[in-house]
């Protein structure tokens, strides 16, 4: 349960959800460190809301910034409650269409970014025996859609990673919670969006007009910003915050699609999946 003093650390808080979700931990009367690769961008948030807000640079990528960024808050506010990992992107192609350097980078940002915070902050959380993580997957990260194959790649492995410290960290009374928007209205399909430089024509009638159609559908996303980030919020209040958290009635409805295939198959495949045991001895 969050305590009302809590300092909240968010990265990539210069738009979308996470600016969203900045903006209304401080209007909530917590403290916060709010990060952005160029610091400006966050600035009138520590104009606004005073000591209660620290602006602070922050690549994820670069593990000297992760470390100066961190060492910035504890000298501030002294401890970090509230870890959101929220900085990524999306990065559209087909699989065989994906660039080496694009697809390396779309995991240093996603997952190898993640994973340098987190390290950076548990050990002060286990020392105090209390703190929660957030990392901000998808619902990208629990069913897949053509073109965006690295993408999900990447919050597949938020995901399995979450889960996972999830258990390591439950007997230091520190919760982890992945968050699995649907769709919201942020630039995350429009300026914030990469997309491979290649286009095969043998896709351009399939995959190709899927990926424009995706890209078209920016501004259309049926939800509010804001209202994930007071949903996260009160999700952390309560005494036994969720492991999973879907975000939007449209991740709602895809995940339990993904939930009735996966059983569906698995039915239809158990006497085989069941046929590999060692045969009893005679």
């Amino acid at each position: 349960m969050l305590d009302d003093n809590a300092v909240w650390m968010i990265t990539g808080s210069s738009s979308g959800l996470g600016r969203a979700l900045a903006e209304q931990v401080l209007e909530h009367g917590y403290r916060a460190v709010v990060t952005a690769r160029q610091p400006d961008t966050v600035r009138d948030l520590t104009e606004r809301y005073g000591e209660r807000a620290l602006a602070v640079g922050l690549d994820v990528t670069d593990v000297r910034q992760v470390g100066a960024a961190v060492k910035a808050a504890h000298e501030r506010f002294g401890q970090i409650d509230v870890l959101v990992n929220n900085a990524g992107y999306g990065y559209i192609g087909a699989i065989e269409e994906g660039e080496d350097a694009a697809i390396r980078a779309q995991f240093d940002t996603n997952i190898h970014g993640i994973i340098a915070m987190m390290q950076a902050v548990l050990p002060g959380m286990r020392q105090r025996a209390s703190g929660h993580i957030v990392n901000v997957s998808s619902i990208g990260g629990l069913t897949t859609f053509p073109n965006v194959g690295y993408y999900h790649a990447s919050k597949y492995a938020v995901e399995g990673l979450s889960e996972t410290l999830a258990k390591e960290m439950a007997s230091f009374g520190i919760g982890v919670t992945v968050v699995e928007p649907g769709a919201f209205r942020t630039d995350f399909r429009g300026r914030s969006m990469q997309q491979s430089s290649v286009r095969l024509a043998e896709f351009a009638s399939t995959l190709g007009q899927q990926r424009d159609a995706l890209l078209a559908s920016d501004g259309k996303q049926q939800n509010d910003p804001v209202k994930g980030a007071l949903a996260i919020i009160e999700a952390l209040k309560a005494p036994q915050p969720p492991l999973h958290l879907l975000l939007g009635a449209d991740a709602l409805e895809l995940a339990r699609k993904q939930l009735a295939a996966l059983a569906r198959e698995f039915d239809t495949w158990e006497t085989l999946t069941r046929s590999t045991a060692f045969d009893e001895a005679k």
